[in-house]
């Protein structure tokens, strides 16, 4: 198997689960999803044995020094990292992965890995000529790094964190329904044959919006201990990486923005003709205030589809959440913010848990069952590409990677929209 035939099944077997899961088919599709994760395993296992077979056809006869060195009483040896297991691969190519940034030397086993990870054999070409060299393309990040930047973005961005996400390199296109023409399930009587239905599709597309970070190291800093340097590059990048994410899945502007950007719900709701799943405050109109009500937040609770009613949680900043719903009362007086740290965010409001998010607009207040309506596809894994400054003394390490998103379905959400701050 080779790469375009790895995608290809890859591709097709997402697209196969994304439609399950529109079908309501959840068992069909976890089985699906358990296909690709085993596709994925049966492809890293292909792309190490490529770099084990180049490194056994380049191997030469030359002296051989290792574990021939002489032990020097009271020595010390430098750049030892301890507690990983050779056959380790996870955390074989994390300190593969570390030591290519600080420049340290790596040993045969840390070179075929790192390897393995990086540098595709191109076919139809000798095992030992390679696609591209990291000197002009991204390290790819350990999935443990790597999970540690998406993991922190989604810490602070609950909209994010709620959205489903995919893997799938590429564009990303799935059929969406959007509404049956004919045939629809209705009463009979007994001699009146039933109607065909007749389906209407659209396609729901994500491409690929190019994300980046960098962050510069000092060389001083950069002979910290592993434990200690990793740690500090996930909080530099996924702390700014997080909060292009954040941005992008409440205000992002979509593929009309300069450059292109995901569309985040906010922009997919205003963009509705006649704006269906809005409704409207302005506390602070000189003229004739609106301020924020009880009935309002009922309004726009209505606006959920009942499917998605009992799945939905509400955003709103930290200002908006303690200035605005906090002190809302209901049309008898009593508070309707109940406070609940137990529940994944801060407080509930009809049974709903109130997430603090500052992606959203000052003011604004989203209502949504974000998983069924909000998806993010990572077109291509996060790497890191690094630029020496010999003069600074310092280190340019550049988080780059490709992501998109976009909203499935607008009924899967109601935002109460603060007029003076759009």
């Amino acid at each position: 198997m080779n790469k375009e035939q790895y995608l290809k099944q890859r591709n097709e077997l997402m697209a196969a689960a994304q439609t399950l899961i529109n079908d309501g088919k959840a068992a069909e599709a976890k089985a699906k999803m358990e296909e690709v994760k085993a596709l994925d395993k049966q492809w890293d296992d292909i792309k190490l044995e490529q770099a084990n077979l180049a490194a056994l056809q380049n191997k030469t006869k030359g002296l051989v020094l290792e574990n021939k060195s002489v032990a020097v009483e009271g020595a010390k040896q430098v750049g030892k990292i301890e507690g990983i297991k050779p056959k380790d691969e996870s955390g074989l190519y994390k300190v593969a992965f570390y030591k290519k940034l600080t420049n340290r030397s790596m040993n045969a086993d840390e070179e075929n890995i790192y390897k393995a990870k990086n540098i595709q054999p191109q076919i139809g070409q000798p095992q030992n000529a390679f696609t591209h060299d990291t000197s002009n393309t991204g390290i790819l990040i350990p999935e443990t790094v790597a999970t540690a930047i998406w993991k922190r973005a989604e810490e602070a961005y609950p909209l994010y964190a709620d959205a489903q996400k995919f893997g799938v390199s590429g564009k990303f296109s799935i059929p969406k329904h959007t509404g049956i023409a004919a045939g629809d399930a209705k009463w009979y009587d007994e001699p009146t044959p039933t109607e065909d239905e007749q389906n209407t599709f659209g396609t729901f597309d994500l491409d690929g919006r190019e994300l980046s970070k960098a962050a510069t190291v000092s060389w001083k800093l950069k002979s910290m201990a592993m434990d200690a340097f990793l740690p500090f590059l996930q909080n530099e990048l996924g702390d700014r990486c997080g909060v292009a994410l954040g941005y992008a899945a409440a205000q992002g502007k979509g593929s009309t923005a300069t450059p292109p950007e995901p569309r985040g719900v906010e922009t997919a709701l205003i963009a509705q003709a006649g704006t269906p799943q809005i409704v409207t405050y302005d506390p602070d109109n000189a003229t004739t205030p609106v301020p924020l009500t009880y009935d309002m937040l009922v309004q726009a609770v209505a606006k959920l589809h009942s499917s998605y009613a009992n799945s939905a949680s509400i955003y709103a900043n930290n200002a908006t959440i303690w200035n605005q719903l906090a002190t809302l009362k209901d049309n008898t007086g009593r508070p309707l913010f109940i406070p609940d740290v137990t529940s994944g965010g801060v407080g509930r409001i009809f049974g709903m848990t109130v997430k603090p998010d500052a992606g959203l607009s000052a003011g604004n207040i989203l209502f949504g069952a974000t998983r069924q309506g909000l998806i993010f596809n990572v077109n291509e894994a996060l790497s890191l590409v690094t630029e020496d400054h010999a003069k600074e003394r310092t280190t340019d390490y550049v988080v780059y990677g490709v992501v998109d998103g976009d909203v499935i379905d607008e009924q899967a959400f109601a935002l109460i929209r603060n007029l003076p701050n759009a």
